[in-house]
């Protein structure tokens, strides 16, 4: 059997982010057959089209992103849209030549402290995914809520129902990898 390699991105810099801890559950979840491999966006400098060549951080994202089979994006909210980070590391990714995202599968999810879970911050985030020709997983959906309740005081995903939830996705997300991946 293939490893299935999947990239995971929080687009969250916050040392305590539970978009991140959620990620790092994510990689705890994995069936047999696959791995997560974590990428840090805070090394990437903001996005203008006048430099060349790429800097290393985004020649390091684009190199990890097209070595990978999937992504597994984890989104924070701010203003009713995703952070300002994950958009600019999106934007270096969508740059030419050879954009990366290019019919590459995603799954979408986010944690939120709130009630709504990230709600809108996904909707934004699978318009900007399709945009790049991204292959979004439509179901199932992942929003986290009251992550104070859900996460301990060291980051661990304890409630039991979101690491079911958490699972489903993951396995749904390998599912939709390999039915749109040639060599899976």
């Amino acid at each position: 059997m293939i490893v299935m390699k999947i990239l995971g991105i929080s687009g969250s810099l916050r040392k305590q982010s539970y978009n991140t801890a959620a990620l790092r559950a994510a990689g705890e979840l994995l069936p047999a057959g696959a791995t997560l491999e974590l990428f840090d966006l805070s090394s990437i400098p903001l996005y203008n089209e006048d430099i060349e060549p790429f800097p290393h951080p985004v020649r390091a994202f684009r190199a990890a992103i097209a070595q990978s089979d999937a992504l597994l994006i984890a989104t924070p909210e701010y203003n009713h849209s995703i952070s300002g980070v994950l958009k600019n590391a999106l934007d270096w990714a969508s740059c030419t030549p050879d954009p990366p995202c290019e019919n590459k599968p995603v799954a979408i999810f986010g944690v939120s402290t709130g009630r709504f879970g990230t709600l809108r911050a996904q909707l934004h985030l699978r318009e900007i995914c399709a945009a790049l020709e991204m292959l979004v997983l439509p179901k199932p959906e992942l929003f986290i809520t009251h992550a104070r309740e859900k996460f301990d005081a060291h980051g661990q995903l304890i409630e039991r129902e979101t690491r079911e939830r958490l699972r489903a996705l993951l396995e749904a997300l390998i599912a939709w990898a390999r039915l749109h991946a040639p060599r899976m």
